[in-house]
């Protein structure tokens, strides 16, 4: 004999991707920011820190599109940042039109700081490296299906 079907409530908050991914993404930022301040930065500056730690320089049009941000959200972020002197902006020599992000030696000095903090945050998550790559895996999957 067939087992009864259970009728599934899809509006049942604690079913909901969105809020499983807002509520995660909301901690794990927050593990960050004990670990950020000692570096006066803040998640999203961090994340442009990295990218600019991976190559720089970079345009503001490239900035943007590797973070995903628009340039009017980003803008604000590189300015504090250059404050901090963290890094410079300037006049691509070659296209005026175009923002030259450089890091300047205390920005790339930082870089060693940072290096604690990926194995701090996996420490805290309690979760082995190969858990969270595939996490990365199926987030970024998420994310494609979701910009396409």
């Amino acid at each position: 004999m067939p087992e009864p079907t259970e009728e599934v409530d899809l509006l049942a908050l604690d079913r909901q991707v969105c809020f499983a991914l807002a509520v995660a993404s909301r901690s794990v930022i927050a593990l960050y920011r004990p670990l950020l301040d000692p570096m006066g930065l803040t998640h999203p500056q961090y994340l442009v820190m990295l990218a600019l730690w991976e190559e720089s320089p970079l345009s503001v049009k490239q900035l943007s599109n590797l973070l995903q941000l628009d340039p009017g959200t980003l803008s604000p972020l590189l300015k504090r940042l250059e404050a901090a002197g963290y890094l410079t902006r300037a006049r691509n020599p070659r296209d005026e039109r175009n923002l030259a992000i450089e890091l300047t030696e205390t920005g790339q000095s930082l870089r060693t700081q940072a290096l604690k903090i990926p194995p701090a945050i996996i420490d805290r998550l309690g979760m082995t490296l190969t858990e969270l790559e595939a996490l990365h895996k199926s987030l970024t999957r998420v994310i494609t299906a979701a910009t396409t």
